[in-house]
């Protein structure tokens, strides 16, 4: 018994212990853990909870509607990300009334065995990306805010991450100042902060005191090339702002390219008129990859474009540089994305295309906040690149993975889900263009938008976190004409976990 006892002990330290390192790696100062990344508490999961304190953080009004079901992800060699797959059967039991005011504590009516999910097979071991240098020209607080996303992408994969960042750009007129400078305390600070983090980050003040920011930006072609390594293939400049999806997929994309030659590698608008207004060239949200042999030139020639270019936007002078020395066009790839559309990217989202990268997503969205993509993004923990995949239920509801479940009151097999819903605002017209929605260039085939209520009923991702080597997200719909709000509980986790048995049904391809 005593020794039972004191096996007990040692089990609850360790996994305690191990709580506290996670919570510490990833503080800020003055900031908790919780700030950062999603709770890790250690707790076992059952299938059919009797508790839902989980829910108690989200501030929700009770009673609501909630149901929920766990999922178990199988890689499985041959399987492929398809633009739909089918599956028999409901995801979710039906929904129960639940009131957590007093007590978080309730009785579950209505449970449904877990159901395994094939997913394609995604490598154990992080990617290398060593041959790759990431840029960015920012503020130092904007670098900050942005931590929990570059988490999401950039760490163990031995890619190498420079920022120049300055405190900002209001400066009094008479000022010869471009810039106030950042403090070079809180500059090396934050940069250790980060490197903790397995981020292999430089920070540093600009090149020159008199440049503008497009002249910054346009810099970091320089920094980044002269600390290139000999394995060093491309240099990337892109935004505080842009997600990568796929740190395995977007190297994969880029070994289509003969590095050894001059690459201009990124993404045109996905708005016709800002084509129109700015021509083919690589708009820096959505990440712009220059290959070794071309950044020379433009490193060769850059005194005379920093001179020559009087624009006000890095990227078009880079493009401009590019084009006044060399002969090298812009390799244009669809799945980066600058996103230069606007408010509800819902159809973007849920069209079942997995993107390279996402840019804007800290403003934007129906309700003005924006998309928390570094927790929507937590899912990819369990199930590789599954994130934003599309799963069909019986033939009514379509499962985002990431981003949203929605009812089709009038059924989804007459929707046409291989077009992109038009749910955002329409873009700005270019008068004689066929081109008349204004993305068929980049975002087409497209569909009209659904009238929200009655023909699509959507639930939108409200949170996600990690818990006892799993995933839970959590996805809302207010209540409408006084009806209660809805709570819908997913909960992804590796097949291997041996908990209750678990619900296979069959696959199929739609689309």
């Amino acid at each position: 018994m005593l020794l039972r006892a004191a096996i007990t002990a040692l089990a609850c330290l360790l996994s305690l212990t191990s709580i506290i390192f996670v919570a510490r790696l990833y503080r800020r100062d003055n900031a908790s853990s919780s700030e950062w990344i999603p709770s890790f508490a250690a707790q076992h999961i059952e299938p059919c909870p009797d508790n839902l304190d989980w829910l108690l953080p989200l501030d929700l009004t009770y009673p609501v509607k909630y149901a929920r079901r766990e999922i178990a992800v199988e890689p499985t060699a041959g399987v492929e990300r398809l633009s739909v797959t089918k599956r028999d059967g409901p995801l979710f039991p039906d929904f129960q009334s639940v009131d957590l005011t007093d007590n978080a504590r309730v009785k579950l009516k209505n449970c449904k065995d877990p159901l395994t999910i094939e997913v394609p097979e995604h490598a154990k071991e992080p990617v290398d990306a060593s041959h790759i240098i990431f840029g960015i020209s920012t503020t130092l607080t904007r670098l900050d805010a942005s931590i929990p996303f570059l988490l999401r992408w950039l760490p163990t994969t031995n890619a190498k991450l420079f920022v120049i960042v300055v405190e900002d750009d209001d400066v009094p007129d008479e000022s010869k100042d471009r810039f106030r400078p950042a403090d070079a305390k809180d500059m090396a600070g934050l940069e250790s902060r980060m490197r903790s983090m397995d981020l292999d980050v430089t920070i540093v003040h600009p090149l020159s005191k008199q440049h503008w920011f497009s002249q910054r930006y346009f810099s970091l072609v320089r920094l980044m090339y002269e600390h290139r390594q000999p394995t060093t293939q491309w240099i990337s400049l892109i935004d505080d702002d842009t997600f990568f999806l796929s740190m395995p997929a977007l190297v994969k994309r880029l070994s289509e390219f003969d590095a050894r030659k001059q690459y201009y590698v990124g993404a045109i608008s996905e708005d016709w008129w800002s084509v129109t207004r700015y021509g083919l060239m690589a708009f820096g949200g959505a990440g712009i990859f220059v290959s070794i042999p071309l950044a020379e030139i433009v490193n060769s020639k850059y005194d005379d474009c920093q001179e020559r270019s009087h624009t006000s936007a890095g990227d078009i002078r880079l493009r401009e540089c590019i084009s006044w020395h060399t002969s090298t066009k812009l390799s244009n790839v669809l799945d980066l994305h600058q996103i230069d559309i606007q408010n509800d990217l819902s159809g973007l989202y849920e069209s079942g295309r997995l993107p390279l990268s996402l840019h804007h997503w800290k403003g934007g969205g129906p309700d003005g906040k924006g998309y928390p993509l570094h927790t929507m993004h937590l899912v990819a923990d369990i199930c590789g690149d599954c994130f934003l995949q599309r799963w069909q239920f019986g033939s009514h509801m379509l499962l985002v993975n990431g981003f949203s479940i929605a009812t089709y009151p009038k059924g989804i097999k007459q929707l046409g889900l291989e077009k992109m819903e038009e749910t955002w605002d329409h873009p700005r017209v270019v008068e004689g263009s066929v081109n008349t929605n204004g993305v068929d260039h980049s975002l087409g085939p497209t569909r009209p938008k659904l009238e929200l209520g009655e023909e699509k009923i959507q639930y939108r991702f409200l949170a996600s976190s990690l818990v006892d080597g799993a995933v839970r997200q959590i996805y809302f719909r207010a209540g409408a004409d006084g009806d209660q709000d809805t709570v819908l509980e997913l909960l992804w986790r590796n097949q291997s976990w041996s908990g209750s048995r678990h619900e296979h049904g069959n696959d199929s391809q739609i689309l």
